[in-house]
């Protein structure tokens, strides 16, 4: 990555060296989370899945399509020395590329591998109408790939939305209490990290309670909120369309000694998989040791999701740590949240941004200090916070 500048333009250039690489005259991006990442351009892209956009891209031509809803944004928000040209043309979307590839004697335009059927069939329609013979070959999540490994700038954004997610953490520790609704928790958050400098959520946030806190996945619901339950919180801040992903778990009252053991396992599990992972290790070898270790001490049946994840634009990206193989390279952000899910009795998973200097030792964040003790702690004679399964994600930097 470092022959390449950072920002917009050291993205593009990303771009047309695969290009160059694979022989492409062309490619054709319609995914905004791609869209967003190539051109800089923030706070515009409304990831509605409806795709009103497309991104045309030559060795020497960045043109962007879009419709009157979103123009006059796109122009006020691009990048000074932005090298992209914003189309309105009335007609298709597949058929305006169709008519750059037949204006620009295109050979082989290369598209996303999602990209959705009846576009990618309008292509081709729009090409047999102009007599233009075109490969269109898949690009096989090649954007995606370079999307994992993060510049300078998409690193500080990455940073100021977990302020904010700490921040709301701190908060919320003196905001709980008995009596609550876990929708009550979950709404006085996102208010929180709204008025608190987050443009977006990352995703839904998770607030789970008591029993419900075994399923990882939990919709908030009108669950009254008992001393003595877990009350798990799996959320994160958008800020510039850069997400943060963060779980804790804390315990209403003293926690019993069988959440304590819950809480010691799940965060030996954090330490021992953070501590094994540098730049060039196997996701998967990671998983694995994390498998291990909790199928060791004998709940290895209630372990059943991945250990983590890249995150970025999307809360979900490359590379991951599961049963898929991927190598972790230096520049990747990713989530470490091993958890385990007692069902009847409740879950432990917690997680957070950290970073990692030189790519290989890793140091914990000012904000992670005060979270992370061998004991819980009371909070306001309400809340003890058990640390658990930090969902860590680890700058992987030079």
């Amino acid at each position: 990555m470092s022959e390449f500048a950072a920002g917009p333009a050291g993205r593009i250039e990303r771009v047309r060296a695969l290009m160059v690489e694979r022989g492409y005259d062309a490619i054709v991006v319609r995914d905004e989370a791609n869209l967003r990442w190539l051109t800089g351009v923030k706070g515009v892209f409304d990831y509605t899945f409806e795709f009103p956009h497309a991104a045309f891209i030559t060795a020497d031509q960045c043109l962007f399509h879009t419709d009157s809803r979103y123009l006059n944004s796109f122009e006020e928000n691009t990048p000074a020395g932005s090298p992209w040209v914003y189309d309105m043309d009335e007609g298709t979307i597949p058929g305006w590329v169709a008519g750059k590839i037949a204006a620009n004697k295109c050979r082989v335009c290369a598209v996303e591998d999602d990209m959705q059927i009846n576009f990618y069939q309008g292509i081709q329609r729009g090409l047999e109408d102009r007599s233009v013979a075109c490969m269109l070959p898949l690009m096989h999540d090649d954007i995606r790939k370079m999307r994992a490994i993060k510049d300078a700038e998409e690193i500080e954004l990455m940073r100021h939305a977990q302020s904010i997610t700490d921040a709301a953490f701190q908060h919320m520790l003196g905001f709980i209490k008995p009596g609550m609704t876990e929708k009550q928790v979950r709404n006085e958050l996102e208010n929180f990290m709204f008025a608190n400098g987050a443009d977006s959520l990352a995703f839904g946030s998770i607030v789970a309670s008591g029993p419900n806190t075994a399923n990882p996945h939990a919709v908030p619901s009108d669950r009254v909120i008992e001393k003595g339950d877990f009350v798990l919180m799996d959320y994160g801040a958008g800020y510039c369309d850069y997400r943060s992903d963060m779980t804790r778990t804390v315990v209403m009252g003293e926690p019993t000694q069988e959440q304590l053991d819950l809480y010691a396992l799940v965060r030996r599990t954090h330490e021992e998989c953070v501590a094994a992972i540098h730049p060039g290790v196997e996701g998967n070898d990671i998983f694995k040791l994390s498998k291990k270790i909790i199928g060791d001490a004998g709940y290895g049946d209630y372990y059943n999701h991945g250990l983590g994840h890249g995150v970025g634009i999307d809360i979900h990206e490359l590379p991951n740590f599961n049963r898929s193989k991927n190598i972790i390279e230096v520049g990747s952000v990713i989530t470490m949240e091993p958890g385990v899910y007692l069902p009847g009795v409740g879950g432990v998973q917690q997680s957070r941004h950290e970073e990692a200097e030189k790519g290989t030792r890793f140091k914990k964040g000012e904000t992670d200090k005060k979270v992370q003790h061998g004991t819980p702690q009371s909070i306001q004679m309400q809340v003890s916070f058990c640390p658990s399964a930090i969902k860590v994600v680890l700058w992987l930097s030079r």
